[in-house]
């Protein structure tokens, strides 16, 4: 039986076709960036199946990410994905690993969100944010205001992702909008950094599809059960 759906190999294969033709076009240099970018969707395809193996992936595209950022001082990307998304994908792949639904390593258990889980979350971004401006700013981060929010939505999704919540998906979406904004602003000074902008469009795109994946997890799981 096939594991990925057609519409999904589609949408994977449409994503990849769009990240090489941008680094073909705007880069063919930083092969870096190509790399991160095939990471990063390939990521995002195992994550709609709620597969542990995304957050393998995630931890790589952190690494790879961080060194990108790195590049053109957006200090708040480099210490959110290397000091906060790696650390938490390591996390979220225990608690997804440790959650199989129905003894099904590939599949998470999708949980529903209590209102303490959400308070504590909301609680915990509120203070991230307010922090990482302070520290972004004493580093004279790039765009300071948008590298802000996206430390905020990005503290959300690694969240929601570890508490197994559909919306983890929402969050990265949001995140993937400030990026483009971020990485729209980078283009303007140096054109080769359009092929990383289009690879977050192509995020944002997959984002989207997950979420329609895990609530349909979620109501056959609630079936099942």
């Amino acid at each position: 039986m096939q594991y990925f759906t057609r519409q999904e190999m589609i949408l994977w294969c449409g994503s990849v076709l769009l990240i090489l033709a941008a680094f073909l076009a705007f880069d063919r240099v930083n092969y870096l960036s190509l790399a991160a970018s095939l990471i990063g969707v390939t990521s995002l395809i195992f994550a709609a199946k709620g597969n542990p193996a995304a957050q393998v992936l995630m931890i790589l595209f952190s690494l790879l990410y961080g060194m990108i950022s790195y590049s053109f001082r957006y200090y708040g990307e480099l210490i959110t994905y290397l000091g906060m998304t790696m650390p938490m994908a390591v996390f979220t792949l225990i608690s997804w690993l440790k959650h199989p639904f129905q003894g099904n390593s590939s599949e998470v258990r999708v949980h529903h969100i209590t209102k303490s889980e959400l308070f504590l979350t909301c609680i915990l971004t509120l203070i991230v944010t307010v922090l990482f401006y302070f520290i972004l700013n004493y580093f004279h981060t790039a765009n300071l205001l948008p590298s802000t929010v996206s430390v905020t939505t990005s503290f959300l999704a690694v969240s929601l992702t570890f508490f197994r919540s559909p919306y983890y998906a929402i969050a990265y979406a949001a995140n993937d909008i400030i990026l483009i904004i971020l990485w729209t602003l980078a283009s303007l000074e140096n054109s080769s950094y359009i092929s990383v902008l289009v690879c977050f469009f192509v995020f944002l795109v997959n984002d989207i599809y997950g979420f329609i994946s895990w609530k349909r997890m979620e109501k056959r799981q609630r079936h099942s059960a």
